[in-house]
Parts: structure tokens; C-alpha cells; sequence
């Protein structure tokens, strides 16, 4: 279902945007956005797979009719989670700046782009990346023991004119006044190449991804090794 833009007058919420290739979802997914959704208060998680991921080989992604379904079929029984078909409904490449503004532009929410530190650190290739920080903020997700890491080197070096660290919060914000957070999360070692990888190979995907997710996929013969 599409997240249709709120009446005026309605209450402002604190929304999470997560998006992704969800090639597929799995366990790491759900948790980083529901350790995200307690920590931020956020009242709404809103998962986006993207049609055509700039950054990713396409032969590699499964139709997104799939990847929608698995994405509906794992977030069901969680009332804070919802989903938006933006980026599969919009023709070609699928950028997060185009995402943000159909969100963020004339809204009075509170939004949070959500997005993995290995996401993060490629930023600087993604399309109009200095404007994304004028849109909302930025939650980056990170592995246990990244407040260790000084805080010199947490930015690319394009940014840092555009950003001041607050040493009370600890909080790096913007010159829009967006701010960025970094957010260990549990580390889970789970990735979508690693489940695509062992479905190949015929192993089990039990306790990666959710049982709704590995029953769709075998159904449907997703990932299995051609030849």
C-alpha cells in the first residue's frame, strides 16, 4: 500500500524511512529497524524497496514483485512497520534525494532516513547527496563499538564543512539543523548475499529471515541455481 500524504491539522509523528533492495529481507533488517524505532520514538517504520538500486548489479535482483511481497509478508505483525511502493512505482533508477523530497517536501512529520554505516560511507556517490541533509534527518546504523571511533573520521570529507559536532548530545547537525545520528545497533551477522548464497547452495536460511519470507521463496523458486 502506498503511505498517502496526511491531512492538515492531523497529529505530527516522528516517521522512519528505510529503504532498500530487500533482496532479500531478512532478520538483520527487522531488527536494526525495530531497535531504531524504540530508540528515535518513532511512531512509523516505512520499508521502500527500490525498483532499480543505482549502486547494485541488476541481474542480480529478483523482480520487485517479489521483493514487495517478501518485504509485506516479514513486517505483518508489526503494527509500527508499514511499507511504500514509491520507488517500484517511479520509472528508472531508484534515488534516495527523489524518495525524500516525495516524503519530506510540504510535510510537517518529523522524518528519519534510516541507512546502514557501509550505505553511509559510499554517500558521496549518491545523486545531489549534499541536499539530502536539507530534507531530514539521518539515523546511520552501526556496529557495537563505533562510539569508539573519533569523531574526526566518522564524516567524509565533503561533509564535515556542512556539519558541527555536538559534544553534549553527540550529535553531529547540519547547517539546515537536521542532524545525523550514528546508532549502535546489535550486529547480526546477516546480509542478503549470504541468504541468496546458501539458498543456492541448498542449505538452510532458517533463524536469517523470517518464516513467512523463506516459505515464499521456496514457493516460488527464488534464488535457486540455474543451469
Amino acid at each position: 500500500m502506498e503511505i498517502e500524504k496526511k491531512a492538515a491539522g492531523s497529529k505530527k509523528k516522528r516517521i522512519g524511512l528505510f529503504g532498500g533492495t530487500y533482496n532479500p529481507i531478512h532478520l538483520g533488517h527487522l531488527r536494526g529497524a525495530e531497535e531504531i524505532r524504540e530508540a528515535f520514538h518513532l511512531d512509523e517504520v516505512i520499508f521502500i524497496p527500490s525498483a532499480i538500486p543505482p549502486h547494485k548489479l541488476t541481474e542480480e535482483i529478483i523482480d520487485a514483485k517479489h521483493r514487495l511481497e517478501m518485504v509485506k509478508l516479514a513486517i505483518a505483525s508489526n503494527p509500527f512497520f508499514s511499507i511504500s511502493e514509491i520507488e517500484l512505482s517511479r520509472p528508472g533508477k531508484s534515488y534516495s534525494i527523489d524518495t525524500l523530497r516525495h516524503f519530506c517536501e510540504g510535510r510537517t512529520d518529523t522524518f528519519f532516513f534510516i541507512l546502514g554505516r557501509d550505505a553511509f560511507v559510499e554517500i558521496e556517490t549518491w545523486k545531489d547527496f549534499q541536499n539530502l541533509f536539507t530534507l531530514c534527518h539521518f539515523i546511520v546504523m552501526a556496529r557495537p563499538g563505533f562510539q569508539k571511533t573519533p569523531v574526526a573520521s566518522q564524516l567524509p570529507t565533503s561533509l564535515t564543512s556542512a556539519f558541527q559536532y555536538d559534544l553534549e548530545t553527540k550529535v553531529w547537525v547540519h547547517v539546515s539543523g537536521y542532524h545525523l545520528h550514528f546508532k549502535e545497533i546489535s550486529f547480526l551477522d546477516i546480509s542478503s548475499t549470504k541468504v541468496r548464497e546458501l539458498i543456492e547452495r541448498g542449505e538452510s536460511v532458517r533463524y536469517f529471515i523470517p518464516p513467512e519470507t523463506e516459505a515464499y521463496i521456496h514457493k516460488h523458486g527464488l534464488y535457486r541455481k540455474r543451469g
